[in-house]
């Protein structure tokens, strides 16, 4: 029961960061009303969010190694949770920025440091099962958002999304001070060693990076495709965008039992080979085909990066020196993060370089198909690249298993 416990507390603080990301988002408009405030200006409250993350995510593993997880996991969640309400308390924009800047510094220990304990939580043969349990809850927190917020905004205030964030805060705190288990202090210099001198799991993080990359694609542009090339108004957007994420949240606790049966590697390559087909169907796709013909690839793609995630935070996991594995964690949550940026940020650039113009909005629908086409092809070249650095990986596994067999077992050995 107290396993139990203990995945309940650390799929609460992985929610979180997610509904504090997907939340905010939907009160910008309202926030721009009551502050008065620019769109620019507005967007400082996500962006102040995702940069305290992204800077301080690896900083917050090491840390957690060398001074003691659980500790800083606690203070992770406390200042996780007052910055919630100070967000709820804020009098200016500029106040809610810098709260929430500090709220994402929570939150960044919380992410860096939660996949530490699940080594510590549950059997070596279970752990798939919990990576998968994790990624769920990620999921639900990040298609929770949009809902909740809005309802939440339109009864209440946008105050009350802080509020109810504060008081899970509270609820997670309570659950990880009670049933996690605490470690000792591990010396800086050997999680030097075997976290940044591994390169199987630097083949790891890259294979992250670039699943994560084609997965965030699908988010920045498919609203543009719905809109353009299909003619769908907002709501009808929302609601067909709302599908990858619920699709996530269904396919996680599964996803880790197939981990758990068939071994990384295997579920690793399944994963990946299923976003491919995904991307070469949508780099296929006739717009005659319409809602339907959009959302069967996109339930492929977001089922199978459910299934390569469980099997690779497993893999990465697994083999994770115990005195690094809040580091291990850490590097793994920001290969994430670099994967958001780069899914936004190159995607984006080569939709609209295939569209032939910046100003989407103004493309005609036949263009915005064919920079769907492109997009995604070029996204299956990138998941062509993350299967031969996953064969690549394996490769280095099995040259080096008999010396890993004298000391600690791995999951990836069972492949």
């Amino acid at each position: 029961m107290t396993k139990r416990w203990a995945l309940a507390a650390l799929s609460l603080t992985i929610l979180l960061p997610s509904l504090g990301t997907s939340v905010a988002s939907v009160a910008a408009p309202a926030l721009a009303r009551v502050f008065g405030a620019t769109f620019a200006e507005v967007q400082w409250v996500v962006l102040g969010y995702l940069v305290a993350i992204t800077a301080l995510t690896v900083v917050a593993g090491f840390l957690g190694d060398a001074t003691g997880r659980r500790r800083l996991f606690l203070a992770g969640i406390v200042l996780f949770t007052a910055m919630s309400a100070a967000c709820a308390a804020a009098p200016a924009l500029g106040v809610l920025v810098a709260a929430r800047a500090g709220q994402g510094a929570g939150a960044a220990i919380m992410m860096a440091l939660s996949m530490a304990f699940v080594s510590e939580t549950v059997p070596k043969e279970r752990i798939g099962t919990a990576m998968g349990l994790l990624g769920t809850a990620s999921a639900v927190g990040t298609a929770l958002g949009p809902p909740l917020g809005g309802l939440l905004i339109a009864t209440l205030g946008w105050q009350s999304i802080f509020l109810v964030i504060t008081a899970l805060g509270a609820v997670a705190y309570g659950l990880a001070r009670r049933h996690l288990p605490d470690q000792p202090q591990a010396p800086r210099a050997k999680l030097t060693t075997a976290v940044l001198r591994d390169r199987k799991l630097v083949a790891n993080l890259t294979i992250s990076s670039l699943a994560t990359t084609v997965l965030m694609s699908t988010l920045v542009v498919g609203p543009f495709y719905l809109s353009g090339a299909l003619g769908l108004d907002a709501a009808l957007i929302g609601a067909v965008l709302a599908a990858g994420p619920t699709v996530a949240a269904l396919s996680g606790l599964p996803a880790g039992r197939v981990v758990d049966a068939l071994g990384t590697h295997r579920t690793t390559v399944l994963g990946l080979t299923g976003m491919a087909v995904g991307c070469v169907a949508l780099a296929a796709l006739p717009a005659s085909l319409g809602i339907p013909g959009y959302l069967g690839p996109i339930v492929v793609i977001t089922a199978s990066f459910a299934q390569f995630q469980a099997a690779n935070s497993t893999a990465v996991m697994t083999n994770a020196p115990a005195s690094g594995r809040g580091a291990t964690s850490g590097v793994l949550a920001l290969s994430r993060q670099i994967g958001f940026i780069l899914g936004t940020s190159a995607m984006g650039t080569v939709f609209t370089l295939a569209a032939g113009t910046s100003d989407i909005t103004a493309a005609g629908p036949a263009t915005v198909a064919t920079a769907l086409h492109v997009t995604f092809a070029t996204g299956a070249a990138v998941i062509a690249v993350a299967v031969a650095l996953a064969h690549l990986r394996q490769g280095w596994a099995r040259r080096l298993e008999p010396g890993a067999q004298k000391t600690t077992p791995t999951v990836t050995s069972r492949a």
